[in-house]
């Protein structure tokens, strides 16, 4: 089984960016514990991330066929982008939607998810912990499923 983890933008200023909201670990710390994780539980992980709008669509796409699951914290994009969803729409490969800070306890524009209505669930507030549920209860439905 292959799984892929998308993170959109500024998350690759984890641990220096606000770490009061954000927590202190780096994106590369979070991707090291997720892989050690992959390893345990015998399943492949692939993680990508990118500032542009564009780029995260085009790696969308290109899971089509290669994961049986995506993790996904598009950042800002969650909020914005029509585009993201209609890639995952698009693929129809179950997702879960994730955040390290909890989005409803923040601004009003926050509030609102493009991707959560076809998300097989959402994971936010945990930190880093975030990740790692997120992944369990993709991996617990997909086992379920096959």
């Amino acid at each position: 089984m292959r799984l892929l983890v998308i993170s959109g933008p500024n998350l690759n200023l984890l641990g220096t960016r606000e770490p009061e909201i954000y927590g202190s670990s780096s994106l590369k710390g979070i991707e090291t514990l997720l892989q050690t994780k992959a390893k345990q539980e015998n399943i492949e992980l692939d993680c990508f991330q990118s500032n542009f709008e564009g780029a995260l669509v085009d790696r969308i796409q290109q899971a089509s066929g290669q994961v049986e699951g995506i993790l996904i914290n598009a950042g800002a994009y969650t909020h914005t982008s029509i585009a993201i969803r209609d890639a995952l729409l698009g693929i129809q490969i179950p997702y879960v939607e994730l955040h390290l800070s909890n989005t409803f306890a923040r601004e009003p524009f926050r509030h609102n998810s493009f991707l959560a209505d076809h998300a097989l669930g959402i994971v936010s507030g945990f930190g880093v912990m975030s990740y790692t549920l997120a992944m369990e209860g993709l991996l617990a439905h997909l086992r379920q499923i096959n």
